[in-house]
C-alpha cells in the first residue's frame, strides 16, 4: 500500500483518540509508517463490541434499580471493567470487590473507600453514592 492510500475511514467511534500504526511505501519504494484514523471493516467490529458493552451494562443498570447490584457494578460495566481490573487497581482482592457488588456490602462502606473507587472509576463520588434508584 502506498502512503496515501492508508485508511482514514474515521467513524469517530473513540472520539479521534487512537489511530492505528501502518506500514506504506513510500515514491522510492522504501517502507515508511503512517497513521490511520480507522477503515470500515476495522470500525464495524468496534461498533459491535462497543453496542454489546453497552448493552451489558444497560442490563446490570436495570439490576441496580431493582436492588439487586450495587451501583459499583454498573460502573465497572460501563468503564469496561471486570472484578480482577479493579481489585487490581483498588489493591484488595477481587473476592472483595465482587462482595462490594452486592448492596448489602456497598451501603456499608466507608466513604473514603466510595472515593477511591469513584477516583479509579472516573465518576463524581456523588454518581456512585447517589446513584438513582428509578
Amino acid at each position: 500500500m502506498k502512503k496515501d492510500q492508508i485508511p482514514q475511514d474515521d467513524a469517530n467511534l473513540l472520539e479521534g483518540k487512537t489511530r492505528d500504526l501502518c506500514y506504506a511505501v513510500d515514491e522510492n519504494g522504501n517502507y515508511i509508517t503512517g497513521l490511520s484514523t480507522g477503515w470500515d471493516p476495522k470500525n464495524a467490529a468496534l461498533q459491535h463490541a462497543l453496542d454489546f458493552f453497552n448493552e451489558r451494562a444497560e442490563k446490570v443498570k436495570e439490576k441496580v434499580i431493582k436492588g439487586k447490584l450495587s451501583p459499583l457494578a454498573y460502573f465497572m460495566e460501563a468503564r469496561y471493567m471486570d472484578a480482577a481490573l479493579l481489585a487490581d487497581y483498588m489493591e484488595l482482592s477481587k473476592r472483595v470487590v465482587k462482595r462490594h457488588m452486592k448492596p448489602k456490602f456497598f451501603n456499608k462502606l466507608e466513604d473514603d473507600v466510595l472515593k477511591e473507587y469513584a477516583e479509579i472509576l472516573r465518576i463524581e463520588f456523588s454518581d456512585l453514592k447517589d446513584f438513582p434508584t428509578s
